[in-house]
């Protein structure tokens, strides 16, 4: 059992990967951002992706989120630390603080994109708590250790993209109370929760969105001098989190399927069978 780490935004690799792999993943839901980076990491088997690819080729709308989950589940990765760059919503988290957030918020337009399921098979897994518990306990623990300044939940609002925010949608998305936004960890979340991994982010704040008005307006080159600040503390954190991670313990993720899937099981065609069955086929053999 490995732990997947998911770079975003300025992690497009992780120092001090030992016997380290890129290996190509073939997936029924197309190409992944990229090629797996297999290998030892604190003595620990993970596996790592570029969220964007090397070299940040694509953009968050165009992130194929169940290719990218399936190709880490079909790896053996068990559990899955997501970091992500984000603009903070609120005066607390101020750049290069982190958010462990615990919720979501979706904005996008692409519901269709980040799931698994349709085409004659059809589930409906429980998505109240979007972050897996024990893993976000982790990430806050080892965050305090490394000495990062942690916050300790948050709910996360994924818009669209590619351009940041209006300043009327950043008002407004201030204005309901959300803490941080970004662009690409809902459908990984989403994904990640039916391909029954426990997933958790570390929501890196680089920028005040465009709402404060005593602040600057965001730019990439505001975010890339934030990002690199943050990319060693990250590390860090994910390096810790690594050696704390049980990834062979039980969890609630691990069961999210169970009693999910409404389609009768001799109505699924064969096709959709050998599709789906690395994430349902135990369960069409009851």
């Amino acid at each position: 059992m490995k732990i997947g780490i998911i770079g975003g935004s300025g992690l497009y690799a992780m120092s001090g990967i030992e016997r380290s792999k890129w290996v190509t993943v073939t997936t029924p839901f197309g190409k992944p951002s990229d090629q797996y980076l297999t290998g030892r990491l604190a003595g620990r088997e993970v596996v790592f992706l570029p969220r964007h690819g090397r070299g940040h080729r694509i953009l968050p709308s165009e992130l194929n989120h169940r290719a990218n989950i399936y190709g880490l589940k079909k790896l053996g990765v068990t559990n899955v630390i997501s970091v992500s760059a984000v603009g903070s919503l609120q005066k607390k988290y101020k750049p290069t603080d982190i958010v462990v957030i615990d919720q979501f918020f979706d904005r996008t337009k692409r519901s269709a994109d980040f799931t698994f399921f349709g085409d004659g098979v059809v589930a409906h897994v429980g998505f109240a708590d979007p972050v897996c518990a024990g893993l976000r306990k982790t990430l806050v623990k080892c965050g305090r250790r490394a000495g990062a300044t942690i916050h300790d939940g948050g709910t996360y609002v994924n818009m669209e993209g590619p351009a940041f925010s209006t300043r009327a949608e950043s008002l407004f998305h201030r204005a309901q109370g959300w803490d941080v936004i970004g662009m690409t960890n809902f459908g990984e979340a989403r994904c990640a929760r039916e391909a029954e991994l426990c997933y958790a982010t570390l929501a890196m704040v680089t920028d005040y969105d465009c709402w404060h008005e005593s602040e600057e307006v965001v730019t990439v080159e505001m975010i890339i001098e934030c990002l690199q600040k943050n990319a060693r503390m990250a590390q860090e954190i994910v390096r810790l989190a690594v050696t704390a991670t049980d990834a062979g313990a039980d969890c609630a993720c691990r069961h999210a399927l169970t009693n999910a899937i409404m389609t009768q099981p001799s109505l699924i065609k064969p096709a959709q069978r050998k599709k789906l069955n690395l994430l349902i086929g135990k369960y069409l053999k009851r």
